[in-house]
């Protein structure tokens, strides 16, 4: 690879960081290309983008972004050993369900690090805390039922108040 096209991908990958708010860094060297292929295709289905790299393109890409956006990345460098794999994501929580469920019986692949909104996770120990994590449709969902609970309760006290006066000005009338 001749030294304009390193420059390239290092200058595409900084973008990708430095436009994500979510991403991995993985390790699934020990897959077969059948299984590789096979997680490809499933990131692919759920919108996440998984590039395979070289540890340092991605040092050089994460110096890069650090100092264009004023994020911290060492910790994420820290971890960049080994075969490695990003995936960019839109949502914190995809890439680790999606990891979780490639898994099955096998231990591949590993989280490495994870960056999650300026949080850094570091370590495939952090796999179950990853998925935990609520996506902001999973917020914005758990807000709305927070907000029509309220507001059910009030029109049915409403309504049962509306069947309670009807029916007590309904007895004074045939009182009078």
């Amino acid at each position: 690879m001749k030294r304009e096209e390193k420059a390239a991908v290092i200058e595409e990958l900084s973008n990708q960081f430095k436009s994500s708010r979510f991403f991995y860094i993985t390790d699934h060297s020990a897959l077969n290309v059948e299984k590789t292929n096979a997680l490809r295709r499933l990131c692919f289905e759920k919108g996440i983008q998984m590039t395979v790299v070289k540890n340092s393109f991605i040092k050089k890409a994460l110096e890069r972004a650090s100092q264009e956006n004023n994020e911290n990345y060492s910790e994420l460098i820290g971890a960049l050993k080994g075969f490695s794999a990003v995936m960019f994501t839109d949502s914190g929580n995809l890439p680790a369900k999606t990891i979780k469920e490639f898994r099955g019986d096998n231990e591949k692949p590993l989280v490495k690090a994870a960056f999650i909104d300026s949080a850094i996770f570091v370590g495939d120990d952090q796999l179950d805390s990853l998925v935990k994590i609520k996506s902001k449709q999973e917020l914005l969902g758990e807000l709305i039922g927070m907000l029509q609970s309220p507001m059910q309760n009030l029109v049915g006290a409403l309504q049962y108040g509306s069947n309670t006066i009807g029916g007590l000005l309904k007895t004074l009338e045939e009182r009078g």
